[in-house]
């Protein structure tokens, strides 16, 4: 399961709304690919269509979905926004990270 915390939450509808998309029947989908300083690096995008190996969550009122095979590295994450001055934006907090970079944006395990 990915957790979706209240700043993130107001931050995903905003722009999904911005990007044409509705929060309330499309998706934010979360995935993982190779790449970034640590390895890997989390790639965050919002969708309208659910494929078949996608695993589907629902937390705080935000649809997420991810492919099974981002879904083994991103177990018990939570997504955060960070705004403000020194704001980073979405960052996430992966417990199965074992050393991420200073951006935040990637991780190995």
């Amino acid at each position: 399961m990915i957790k979706v915390s209240d700043t993130a939450k107001k931050k995903v509808i905003e722009l999904m709304t911005d990007d044409g998309f509705n929060a309330t029947t499309d998706f934010v989908r979360v995935g993982v690919k190779s790449g970034g300083c640590s390895g890997l690096s989390y790639d965050l995008n919002f969708d309208k269509q659910q494929l078949e190996n996608d695993k589907f969550f629902e937390d705080n009122g935000v649809k997420i979905v991810v492919d099974k095979k981002s879904f083994l590295y991103l177990v018990g994450t939570t997504l955060e926004y960070s705004g403000g001055l020194n704001g980073k934006g979405f960052v996430f907090n992966n417990p199965n990270a074992n050393r991420t970079c200073g951006c935040g944006e990637s991780f190995s395990l």
